[in-house]
C-alpha cells in the first residue's frame, strides 16, 4: 500500500468513526449535550457579577464602570442575536453552538488576564457576543435532538436552564471569590475548561433540524417571530418582560443591595440571593412541565406581584431574613411567567424558525432583564439606592399587572400547547 492509499484509508477510517460517532451521538446522548452546554454557557454569563466589589477594589473602578461593563454585556448579546440569531436555521446548529462556546472560551481567557477597566469591557463584550450567538442554536438542537417526542421535555428545559446555570454561575463564582486563590482567574478557568470540553463533544452531535434556504435578507436584523406564534407571542410578551426585568433587579443590583441596604459584605451571600431568585425559577418550570402552560403563566404573573411587594417591604425593614424569604416567591414568578409562556410559543413554533423564534424571545427577556438593570445602575449616585430599588420593583409590579389583564384579554391562546399535544398524539 502506498503513502496515498493509507492517507485515503485513514481519511475514511476517520470518517467512518466520525460517522459512528455522531450516531450515538444522535438521540438522547446528543440532547444531553447540547442541554449541558446551554447550562455552562449561561453560568459562566454569571461567573463575573459576584467579582464586581473585587474589581472596584483592585483597579479604583468608580460605581458606574460595573454599569458599563453590566451594559455593554447587554449590547453585544442583543446585536448578536439580531443578527446571527437565526443563522442555525440555515447552517446547522452545531457549527454555531461550536463558535459560540469557542469564543465564550476566549472571553473567558481574556477575563482572567484583565488588568484594566479597557479589557474588562472587551471580555465581556465578547461574552455576550457569545451567548446571543449560542442560546437560539442550542434552544433548537434540543429541540430536534429531544429523546422522546412530545414529552416537552426540550420546552421545558429551554426555560428552566437559563435561570438555573445563572443560579449556579452565581452561586459558585460566589464561592470561589470567597475561598479560592486568585479569584478574579481560578472562576474563568474552571468555567473555560468546562466549556472547552463541551465545544469537543459538540463536534460529534448529529444535525437533525430542517435548514431554510439562506438569502441576504435573511441576515438583516430583525426579530424573527414564525406567523404562526405572532398572536401567543404578543399574548406572553408581557409576562416575560416582567418575569426577566424581576431577574435583572437581582441580578444586577443584588450585590449592591447586600453592602449598601443590608449591611452584608459577603460574596457568598451576594450570590444566593441571585441563586435563590434563578434557582427556584429553575426548579418551577420542572416541577410544574405537565401543569396547564396558560394556568402556570397566570400564577408567575400573579407572583412577580407579590415577590416585589415583600422584597420591598423587608428592605425597608433591613430585614435579611425577610428578603431571602421573598426570594422564593420572586423565584416562582420568574419561573412560571417564563417558562408557561415559553412553552405556549414552542407547541406552535416550526420546525425551521425554532432558532429565530428562541432568540427573538431571549431578544425580549435580555432588553427586560438589562435595560431597566442599566438605567438604575446609572440612577443610583442621583437619587438614592433605596428609591431606586422601590422604583424598579414598582416597574416590575406595573408590568406584570398589565401582563395579567392581556392574558385575561386573551382567554383562548391559553389552548395553543393542550391542541399542539393532541395533534402529536394523532400522528
Amino acid at each position: 500500500m502506498n503513502t496515498h492509499q493509507m492517507e485515503f484509508s485513514l481519511r475514511d477510517h476517520l470518517r467512518a468513526a466520525r460517522r459512528e460517532t455522531a450516531d450515538r451521538f444522535h438521540g438522547s446522548v446528543g440532547f444531553w449535550i447540547v442541554s449541558l452546554t446551554l447550562f455552562l454557557l449561561l453560568a459562566q454569563s454569571g461567573a463575573p457579577s459576584p467579582l464586581y466589589p473585587v474589581y472596584q477594589q483592585q483597579l479604583h473602578l468608580a460605581s458606574a464602570a460595573t454599569t458599563a461593563i453590566f451594559s455593554i454585556y447587554i449590547c453585544g448579546l442583543l446585536l448578536s442575536l439580531l443578527t446571527v440569531g437565526s443563522l442555525s436555521d440555515y447552517v446547522g446548529r452545531r457549527p454555531v453552538i461550536l463558535a459560540s462556546a469557542l469564543l465564550s472560551v476566549v472571553s473567558l481567557l481574556v477575563f482572567a488576564d484583565a488588568g484594566s477597566l479597557a479589557v474588562l469591557l472587551v471580555a465581556r463584550a465578547l461574552q455576550g457576543m457569545a451567548v446571543g450567538a449560542g442560546m437560539g442554536a442550542i434552544g433548537a438542537a434540543m429541540i430536534d435532538l429531544e429523546p422522546v417526542h412530545g414529552t416537552r421535555l426540550a420546552a421545558v428545559l429551554n426555560g428552566a436552564l437559563p435561570p438555573a446555570g445563572l443560579a449556579v454561575g452565581a452561586l459558585a463564582s460566589g464561592f470561589l471569590v470567597q475561598d479560592a486563590p486568585a479569584p478574579t482567574v481560578t472562576v474563568y478557568v474552571v468555567f473555560g475548561v468546562l466549556l472547552a470540553v463541551m465545544a469537543v463533544m459538540v463536534v460529534f452531535i448529529s444535525e437533525r433540524g430542517p435548514r431554510s434556504a439562506a438569502t441576504p435578507s435573511a441576515f438583516i436584523p430583525r426579530l424573527a417571530v414564525p406567523r404562526e406564534t405572532r398572536r401567543i407571542f404578543g399574548a406572553v410578551a408581557g409576562c416575560m418582560v416582567s418575569s426577566w426585568a424581576l431577574a435583572g433587579l437581582y441580578l444586577g443590583m443584588a450585590p449592591t443591595i447586600m453592602v449598601g441596604v443590608l449591611g452584608i459584605s459577603s460574596h457568598v451571600v451576594a450570590g444566593a440571593a441571585v441563586a435563590t431568585v434563578t434557582g427556584v425559577g429553575a426548579l418551577t418550570g420542572i416541577v410544574g412541565r405537565h401543569r396547564d402552560a396558560r394556568i402556570t403563566m397566570l400564577v408567575g404573573a400573579a407572583a412577580l406581584i407579590i415577590g416585589p411587594v415583600l422584597s420591598v417591604i423587608a428592605l425597608s425593614q433591613h430585614s435579611v431574613w425577610g428578603f431571602f424569604a421573598s426570594a422564593p416567591v420572586a423565584g416562582v414568578g420568574f419561573g412560571a411567567a417564563f417558562q408557561g409562556g415559553l412553552r405556549l410559543l414552542l407547541a406552535k413554533a416550526p420546525a425551521n424558525g425554532r432558532a429565530g423564534l428562541l432568540s427573538t424571545v431571549y431578544l425580549v427577556s435580555y432588553i427586560a432583564l438589562g435595560v431597566p438593570a442599566v438605567i438604575a445602575g446609572w440612577l443610583v449616585p442621583q437619587l438614592g439606592l433605596g428609591v431606586v430599588v422601590d422604583s424598579y420593583a414598582a416597574f416590575v409590579i406595573v408590568v406584570a399587572v398589565l401582563a395579567l389583564a392581556l392574558q385575561w384579554a386573551l382567554p383562548r391562546v391559553g389552548r395553543t400547547e393542550r391542541l399542539a399535544d393532541a395533534a402529536e398524539d394523532t400522528q
